[in-house]
């Protein structure tokens, strides 16, 4: 990378030149973000993932800038029309959008009035009315040059008409007017939403009602309410523009283009000013406008599920238990999947404890059953339909029996479509679709991280229009979001399902197929080193992914924690000056204590990393998940028609988005804690108070039963 490029992205990010300089080498070495963050912290200056994230689009963005400037200039090249002045202009554009801009007037076009106009050989007179110069003769004399009936200008007026045609594509692509024009409409436009004529009564207008007759200020409306107005406009039911008052800019473009009052045209050219706002300028800056707006709207709506994914995947897993999954159903009953404490499926029955059948007794004698031969110790109960009278059946059965029995309440979102996934056949070729997913269910209490990774994360439903935003910039930020939490955890890797494998930095999709085929060829993996013998896994991939792989009860001790291989021999000279042995130092807080970071630090390995390794040998393999904790639903409310005013129920949050958090309260329904409710403080990110998978407390403000609407708080 260029040094002028290095200094720009430095400067853009607020970071030190000599910190990007070296995080770019590494990037470019092929090293991945979650390596360089945990294991290259003395190169970069102890730059985090997310520091890291940003320079890695920042590389994007000027990679792309580049090769767009070389297509301009060859295009303008070919046209005949790059001047050396250009040319540095061009060179020196620092971002996409005004490189745009200095490109259309060169840019190839549809055929407009304008390029008609030139066709028809009146360039020149719209060049002379352009220049605004005395002319010293008649109107008439002028036009009639260019009157040429072949051509299709059969009289002054029509080449008059055609060459303001030419004036006013020209002034309307002009960067500066568009520039200014739009910067005009950012700060004193407004954004207007109007119901279409004949659609305010439509089937699923009712969800746009609030936006039937709306204003809102350009540099003031909040991106989740763009968002719904554009979804509006998109499904034909709102009409959707930009508007400013307009006299006041009118009269300073006139200043701006006329400058020549006593000029032969200079009425005729006023009008043509008008009409280059109205026809030309106006469109393009709503254009312009609503694209920004909805730029900036698709980062905050990513952010929000890029936030949301985490806390998700985040979530605190109830540990390798043996487990019972329960998809819950009316009439075609419940699926129940039995799994062990390392997610192997076990057995599996169906059970009709809900209408219409109601047969508890068979189920929870079926259940039992399970139970007692396998020693469940969790039950995992999904959320869709039929959950809370199943959760009833559950916690009777638990409590008249006096089992010894955990039992939660998990979401669904995205079950479904696992289920039906090439995943879940190649895992489960003979199972059901339903078993398939009660089994997912069982193991997203277990750990929600290695089952998440195996559905799209789009399906999981904690995104805010997920399906309105750029589908590039979301699917780039899920999948760092995946990578990063799978790296941050760590991965066991004689357990490991290809999904969750393919997730480890250096590894991906084909090595995790031959890692998986390898274990089950050779058996357990003994140390980390042996995964050099899987096929095509070279050393860089281990040198990425080595430290991020977990291997319990092998014949290395440091294999179980985030120590990287490459730092063993570090690890054994600190052992030999505490005058113990390797496995003597794992787990003994105490024994770290003793040694100073600074007697070890040499040019290969830091004060930072030697103190990453001391706190990893003192806690090794230690799970960055909080601990797991049931959600305890009201066993009396079952249903929305249940919930009632002023009370004070227990649920998890659902999803967080810029205007509040959705509770789950088992009622088939979420609440919506506004984000005036969060807090008795101001909130101005509702992230920074609640995250998805949170347990809280919430007081019910009003039910509207017919909207299912719950509108809740945390303020009392």
């Amino acid at each position: 990378m260029d040094e002028p490029t290095l200094k720009q992205i430095a400067e853009d990010l607020g970071l030190p030149l000599g910190k990007v300089r070296k995080a770019v080498e590494l990037l470019e070495e092929g090293n991945t973000i979650p390596f360089i963050a945990r294991y290259r912290k003395e190169a970069t200056g102890t730059l985090d993932e997310t520091q890291l994230r940003a320079i890695e689009d920042a590389l994007e963005r000027a990679a792309a800038l580049a090769a767009r400037k070389e297509t301009v200039l060859k295009t303008i090249g070919e046209q005949g029309q790059l001047t050396d002045a250009l040319r540095k202009e061009i060179q020196q554009c620092a971002d996409l959008r005004t490189l745009e801009a200095i490109y259309l007037p060169y840019k190839p076009k549809r055929r407009t009035r304008a390029t008609i106009a030139r066709q028809r050989g009146l360039q020149p007179l719209a060049d002379l009315i352009t220049s605004q110069r005395k002319l010293g003769r008649s109107k008439q004399d002028v036009l009639a040059a260019f009157i040429d009936a072949d051509k299709e200008v059969p009289d002054g007026q029509s080449a008059l008409a055609g060459a303001l045609d030419i004036v006013a594509e020209q002034w309307s692509e002009d960067p500066q007017t568009r520039t200014w024009l739009a910067d005009q409409a950012t700060k004193f436009g407004k954004v207007i939403s109007v119901v279409k004529r004949g659609k305010k009564n439509v089937e699923g207008a009712e969800k746009f009602d609030q936006y039937f007759e709306r204003q809102e200020s350009v540099k003031r409306i909040p991106g989740h309410r763009l968002l719904a107005m554009l979804r509006g406009s998109a499904e034909g039911v709102l009409r959707l523009g930009v508007e400013i008052e307009g006299d006041r800019e009118l009269r300073d473009l006139k200043r701006k283009l006329l400058h020549n009052r006593d000029f032969e045209f200079a009425g005729e050219l006023e009008g043509c000013v008008e009409d280059c706002y109205q026809r030309l300028l106006m469109p393009a800056t709503e254009s312009s406008v609503l694209a920004e707006l909805k730029e900036r709207a698709d980062a905050e709506a990513i952010e929000v599920f890029g936030k949301n994914l985490h806390e998700l995947l985040m979530a605190p897993p109830a540990g390798p238990r043996v487990t019972i999954g329960i998809d819950p159903g009316f009439r075609t009953g419940c699926k129940v999947a039995v799994v062990d404490g390392t997610g192997k499926f076990l057995q599996h029955a169906t059970v009709y404890p809900t209408p219409p059948k109601s047969d508890t007794k068979a189920a929870a004698d079926t259940l039992l059953a399970l139970i007692r031969k396998h020693n469940v110790e969790l039950i995992a109960i999904g959320n869709g339909t039929a959950s809370r009278e199943t959760d009833a059946f559950v916690s009777a059965l638990i409590r008249d029996h006096k089992l010894n029995i955990t039992k939660a309440t998990v979401s669904e979102s995205g079950a479904s479509i696992y289920s039906a996934s090439d995943v879940a056949i190649k895992e489960f070729p003979d199972l059901d679709i339903t078993v398939r997913g009660a089994i997912s269910i069982a193991r997203r209490l277990q750990d929600p991280l290695a089952e998440l990774v195996k559905t799209d994360p789009k399906s999981i439903g904690v995104g805010q229009y997920q399906h309105d935003v750029n589908q590039t910039q979301l699917r780039k930020c899920l999948d760092r979001t995946v990578e990063s939490c799978v790296n941050q955890v760590g991965v066991d890797l004689n357990m490991a399902s290809v999904s969750l494998l393919s997730h480890v930095a250096g590894i991906g999709p084909k090595l995790a197929e031959r890692i998986v085929d390898y274990r089950d060829n050779h058996g357990r993996f003994a140390n980390r080193s042996e995964l050099t013998a899987v096929p095509k896994l070279g050393k860089k991939a281990f040198q990425q992914a080595a430290g991020f792989l977990r291997i319990r009860g092998g014949d290395q001790p440091l294999d179980q924690s985030a120590v990287h291989p490459e730092s063993y021999p570090l690890v054994r000279r600190i052992a030999k000056h505490l005058k113990s042995d390797v496995s003597a130092i794992i787990g003994n807080p105490q024994l770290c204590q003793k040694v100073r970071p600074e007697d070890f630090a040499d040019q290969t390995f830091g004060v930072v990393t030697v103190q990453d390794i001391l706190a990893e040998l003192a806690k090794p393999g230690r799970d960055p998940r909080s601990e797991f904790r049931a959600v305890k639903f009201d066993d009396a409310i079952n249903e929305i028609g249940d919930v009632k005013p002023n009370m004070v129920l227990e649920g998890v949050v659902t999803n967080v988005t810029h205007f509040g958090a959705f509770v789950d309260l088992g009622v088939h329904q979420d609440g919506l804690i506004h984000i005036s409710q969060l807090s008795d403080q101001f909130v101005s990110d509702p992230n920074a108070i609640v995250s998805v998978g949170d347990v809280v407390k919430v007081k019910v403000l009003e039910v509207d039963v017919a909207r299912k609407r719950i509108s809740l708080t945390r303020k009392f």
